[in-house]
């Protein structure tokens, strides 16, 4: 199976979907913040492991007692795939916290800032003229 193949693509999805059911529904650890969502899910071409992408919507503290708490259920959010996603194999769950939502909205911000501020540059020379 070729890694950009159609089967690839429907597997990453549909483990992503899943996933995102299961922390959101199944997974009922208090560490587990609830503005937790899956942004992406990236399964290798054996179906030996998943990598799955999360973000959380929180402080520093809340994201870190998020990955404890997700990665210490992983045995039990694995069972749920098993059971919700006919495969050959049930890919080991490896988490990474995705950080590019909050990247991306500081770089808006920061783009906004220096819209704003040769806006006012602009607006000052037209004025001394």
């Amino acid at each position: 199976m070729r890694k950009n193949s159609i089967k690839s693509s429907r597997i990453n999805g549909e483990v992503m979907r899943e996933m995102s059911m299961i922390i959101r529904e199944e997974l009922k650890d208090p560490r587990i913040h609830p503005m937790t969502s899956v942004t992406d899910a990236q399964v290798t071409t054996d179906l030996k492991y998943a990598t799955i992408y999360i973000s959380v919507l929180g402080d520093a503290d809340a994201k870190e007692k998020t990955m404890q708490g997700l990665k210490k259920s992983a045995s039990y959010a694995r069972h749920l795939l098993a059971m919700r996603l006919n495969l050959r194999n049930t890919p080991e769950l490896i988490y990474k916290l995705d950080e590019s939502m909050e990247y991306g909205a500081m770089m808006s911000k920061k783009i906004d800032q220096v819209i704003g501020h040769d806006e006012e540059s602009i607006r000052s020379r037209e004025s001394a003229q």
